[in-house]
Order: structure tokens, then C-alpha cells, then sequence
């Protein structure tokens, strides 16, 4: 297939408005088989404004008289409207992206085109091998898996028996082990029909199953979209707004994924217990825990290159299913059930934390903003596939590039990293109560408010920071201002 064939015209007079307190940008429209591109022209600034294709979520166009409309919602929650010269123009545009921003093959999306200066293909695919961390903690036994398919037959597997024996062997003396499954009881009955279950408690001597339940699929779909769709109304009232807010349940998930992370990390700490976690496939809920846990209780996890390895160990390696999961965002007027944002709600947890405590994570809110970008496009290859064999089969090591080697550059670590970052050998536990937690507005809100105050006040920070290592790095040392001449 060529992208000529689905591109419809070549270009157009278009006017761009981006946003709140953003002036519009006028210009000339073009489309490309990956991007929207808009030239303001020579008389304008020469910034040339882009937007990947893989980022449009839904489109809306409409005609009057001889111009257009398209508005464009994309999948990093912005809005775009698109004001167009001829109907006929508008039309063939509107089609162009419908077709351009859907396409279903990988190995035709962007990553395989994108050729940055200054990066090298296969650079940055190994920073993070995940051997180096599992001998850094030997005795932190944590696990994670799928539910054992034991079926209405009750069938055992004498290797899992073993293995779980094995962990609880190798741990400190009278250690227990928790199975900390993310399904209700009743969810679990239901699947020993269709060939699941739940570990018998006569073959797992020594460990105890506890059930803490958690959203996955499409309820927790719903709620993303019901949530982003009461961000977007401008014009509610206070009290309709709280109602919204309280009724999609968004922040119902933040506080159940939190609590049960507490969970699994104070029985590590605390107890000294061997955990692990599973739910129905072992690549969703499960990562969730199993990667908040490590927050809490490893401080390297909370540095830059420790959080990277834990993205790349807990939900690349791990399994998972980035193409499927994150397909569409909470625009799309389609809702496949294998839509999800689990890992959204991850990066939410994650802000909690942050914001909770302030100086213990070395990276910011800019890190997980791009990391949301990135996960439902990209012209990095590292969110593509669904697994890793499916990443082999289409080469995706070596014909794509890392996301980890693009945000590892200078001019990007000021938007990532924590001016305020103190390590801190601790455990952070946070609160998980409702008055504890908040919007992530930076995320949620990014589309109907202005940059203030958030990102000004990094900024801020980050200035007073500078000017404060300036201005140490010039001042004499005792044993230099003491010498004589």
C-alpha cells in the first residue's frame, strides 16, 4: 500500500486554534502519510506546527458556505480545531486523516520511518537488562502471573507447586507467603467454568490467597471516558462538576490500585511475607501492583534510570498489550473490550506518589506526560506490539528507535526531572484515603486551561535551582579564600 493513495488532496488554506490563550496559526495545510502539517508562511513565525496522525482519536468536520470545519480530538486529550478554505478542500482532508490515523499495520506506522539527528538505531534498547535488577534484590520475592488454569476439574500442576514451595524455602525462616489475587471471589468461580481459577489451599501449604478486586477492561474504559468528557464541559456548574467527578469513578480506581499495592509492599517489608500477585491474564492489574510496590519499597526504582527499567521490566517485557490497550484513548466513538487504560492509570498512581512526596522521585510530572504521549503515539518504537515476540517478528530493536535514548537527551531532562529531588533510602507509603488524593490536572485538565500554574512554577523552580548551583559553584572553598598569595 502507498500513503499517496489514501492522501486526497495536497494542501489547503487552513486556520489552526490550539487551545486557551493560545493565538491561532494561519497558514498552509498539508497532509503527509504520518503527519498534519500547518506552514504559517514567511510573513509569520517559521515554526512549522506537526501533529502525528497515530495521535488523532476521533474527527469531527461540518460545512458552511464555501469553508469548513474539522475538529480533531486526539489521544493526549487535546482538542483541535481545523478552519478550512472549500468544502470540497475539508472533505478530502477529513478523509485523508480518518484513513491515515487508523492504519493497522505496525510495521507501516511512523517509528519505522523516524530518523532523528543525534540518535543511532540500537542505541538505548539494552540500558535496561532486567538481570542486573533481580540480583540487586535476590531476597525481595515478589511475583507476578496469570490465574492457574485449573478448571471445574480442579486440575493441579505439580511444577507451580513446587516453584511456590521453592520461593517460600529460600526466604527468612517461617515466612508466609500471599497470593494477592486482583479478582473478586466471585470473578474467580466464574472463571474455573471457562478453565481458570484459583489456587487449591491444600496444594499451597504456607500461602494465603486474599482477594482485592480491581477494575480492568471496560469499565475502567468507561471511566476514563466519562471522566475526560466532564474535564471538557466548560460551562457546568460547581455541584454538576463534583457529581461528575465523584460518579465516573476515576479516582475510586486510583485509591483501590493504591491501597492494594500498600498491601502487597507491607507484607514484603513489614511481615517479611513472599507475595504474589495475579489476576485473570497476568498482564494488566497485576503489572499495576507488582510496579507500585517496587516504588514504594526500592528508592532506585524511584530514580530517572530506575523508573525506565521499571517501565521496561514490569509492562514492555512484561507483556503488556500496548497495541491493544491503548488503541484509542477517550474520544473514539469505537469501544473495543480490550480497550483499556491500565496503564494511565498507572502513571496517575504514580503522580499521587510524587505529589504526596514531593522529593523522593528524582523524575517529574513531565516524565509521566510523555510517557502517556508515547504510549498512544509515538514516533519511538518502544510502546509498539503487544508483546515481545511480536516485537521480533517485526524487528522492532533494530529498525526502530528508543524511547529511553530520546528523552535521555539534555534539552529533554529539564521538562523530565524533579528540581527538588532528595534521594531517600526509605519506604514512601502513601495515603490512599480520598481526601489524600487528587485530579491529575496536568493530564486531565491540559486541554481547557492554561499553562499556569504548574508549569510556570517548574519553571520558576528550576531557575531558582540553577541560579542557587551558580552561584555555589562561584564561591571560593575555605582552604582556597585561606591561602595566601
Amino acid at each position: 500500500m502507498e500513503f499517496a493513495e489514501l492522501i486526497r488532496t495536497g494542501q489547503a488554506q487552513a486556520e489552526l486554534l490550539r487551545g486557551p490563550e493560545e493565538p491561532p496559526l494561519r497558514g498552509t495545510l498539508c497532509i503527509t502519510g504520518h503527519h498534519l502539517l500547518l506552514s504559517p508562511g514567511p510573513q509569520a513565525t517559521p515554526d512549522l506546527w506537526l501533529l502525528l496522525l497515530r495521535n488523532v482519536d476521533s474527527i469531527e468536520k461540518r460545512v458552511a458556505g464555501d469553508s469548513g470545519t474539522i475538529t480533531l480530538r486526539c489521544k493526549d486529550l487535546r482538542v483541535l480545531q481545523l478552519d478550512i478554505e472549500g468544502v470540497e478542500a475539508t472533505l478530502d482532508i477529513a478523509r485523508s486523516i480518518e484513513a491515515l490515523s487508523s492504519l493497522e499495520s505496525v510495521i507501516t506506522s511512523f517509528p519505522f520511518f523516524y530518523r532523528p539527528k543525534g540518535l543511532r538505531l540500537g542505541d538505548a534498547w539494552h540500558f535496561h537488562p532486567p538481570e542486573c535488577y533481580y540480583k540487586r534484590v535476590a531476597r525481595e520475592v515478589l511475583l507476578r502471573a496469570g490465574q492457574p488454569l485449573t478448571g471445574p476439574q480442579k486440575r493441579r500442576c505439580s511444577e507451580d507447586e513446587d516453584l511456590l514451595r521453592a520461593v517460600l524455602a529460600g526466604a527468612q525462616p517461617g515466612a508466609r507467603g500471599f497470593i494477592v489475587d486482583t479478582r473478586s471471589p466471585q470473578a474467580a468461580k466464574q472463571a474455573r467454568m471457562t478453565g481458570g481459577g484459583t489456587e487449591a489451599k491444600a496444594a499451597y501449604p504456607g500461602w494465603k490467597r486474599l482477594h482485592r478486586p480491581l477494575e480492568t477492561g471496560r469499565p475502567l474504559q468507561e471511566s476514563f471516558v466519562r471522566l475526560v468528557e466532564a474535564c471538557g464541559d466548560l460551562e457546568q456548574s460547581m455541584d454538576r462538576w463534583l457529581n461528575r467527578l465523584e460518579s465516573c469513578r476515576w479516582l475510586s480506581h486510583v485509591k483501590e490500585t493504591l491501597s492494594t499495592a500498600c498491601l502487597a509492599a507491607q507484607s514484603m517489608e513489614q511481615e517479611g511475607a513472599c507475595v504474589l500477585v495475579h489476576g485473570a491474564e497476568g498482564t494488566d492489574s497485576t503489572l499495576l501492583i507488582t510496579s507500585l510496590a517496587q516504588l514504594i519499597l526500592d528508592p532506585l526504582s524511584r530514580t530517572m534510570a530506575g523508573f525506565q527499567e521499571l517501565i521496561e521490566r514490569e509492562w514492555i517485557q512484561a507483556g503488556h498489550p500496548f497495541q491493544l490497550r491503548c488503541a484509542h484513548s477517550a474520544f473514539s466513538h469505537a469501544r473495543p473490550k480490550h480497550e483499556a487504560p491500565t496503564f494511565l492509570l498507572f502513571l496517575d498512581c504514580v503522580w499521587q506518589l510524587g505529589r504526596q512526596f514531593p522529593l523522593s522521585l528524582e523524575f517529574g510530572e513531565g516524565m509521566l506526560l510523555a510517557l502517556f504521549d508515547h504510549a498512544y503515539a509515538s514516533p519511538f518504537g518502544t510502546f509498539l506490539c503487544n508483546n515481545e515476540k511480536e516485537r521480533c517478528l517485526c524487528e522492532v530493536r533494530t529498525r526502530t528507535h528508543s524511547l529511553w535514548s530520546g528523552l535521555s537527551q539534555p534539552k529533554e531532562q529539564r521538562k523530565l526531572r524533579n528540581p527538588l529531588y532528595v534521594p531517600n533510602p526509605l519506604a514512601i507509603w502513601p495515603s490512599a484515603e480520598p481526601q489524600s488524593l487528587r485530579l491529575w490536572q496536568g493530564l486531565f485538565l491540559r486541554g481547557t486551561r492554561p499553562p499556569e500554574p504548574s508549569e510556570v512554577a517548574w519553571e520558576k523552580v528550576w531557575q531558582i535551582v540553577t541560579d542557587q548551583e551558580k552561584t555555589e559553584g562561584s564561591q571560593p572553598t575555605d582552604s582556597a579564600s585561606e591561602a595566601g598569595p
